[in-house]
């Protein structure tokens, strides 16, 4: 009997200490193959992973890598309309003994700044720390059911949850 194994990632996001909302998103290709070439392969782990925002109303596509999200996706780099960090925020798992791994006890915090609102259409895993880099690897990218608006000084937290299923 044959197996199929199947990968699935789940953002997790809330504002200002609220609900927990979660949203299914796409692994990417290019996900995929940096997953197999770290875990069986001989590519290094990279130093982390990165969450991204995006502005765009763009649906992620299998095909999308590091190489054209900023653009496609139009990422929210600005630190006066976007949040206050130089870097995209770290994405921080805990060793798992299950299927699946996450960062839901220390999730990616985004300290919204904008002088009226900011809208935010998706994000995305990345393992680049720079806004806007085109470099690393683009792991899973996901658009949300409906646009989320912030206003200046809203806590925006981002989990993320990664399963291998058969």
């Amino acid at each position: 009997m044959q197996n199929t194994i199947r990968a699935k990632g789940e953002y997790f996001e809330r504002i200002n200490g609220g609900e927990w909302v979660k949203s299914d998103n796409l692994v990417t290709d290019e996900g995929l193959t940096h997953i197999l070439n770290v875990a069986f392969g001989t590519t290094p782990k990279p130093q982390a992973y990165y969450v991204a925002l995006y502005g765009a109303s763009a649906t992620p596509q299998a095909n999308w890598t590091a190489q054209n999200f900023a653009s496609t996706a139009s990422e929210i780099v600005s630190m006066s309309e976007g949040y206050n960090s130089a870097t995209r925020p770290k994405w921080t798992p805990e060793n798992t003994s299950s299927n699946s791994i996450d960062s839901m006890k220390s999730a990616a915090v985004f300290n919204i700044v904008t002088d009226s609102t900011l809208t935010v259409q998706g994000a995305g895993l990345i393992t680049s720390a720079n806004k806007g880099s085109t470099d690393g690897v683009l792991v899973s990218a996901i658009k949300f059911n409906a646009p989320r608006t912030f206003q200046n000084g809203d806590v925006y937290e981002i989990g993320y949850r990664i399963s291998l299923t058969v």
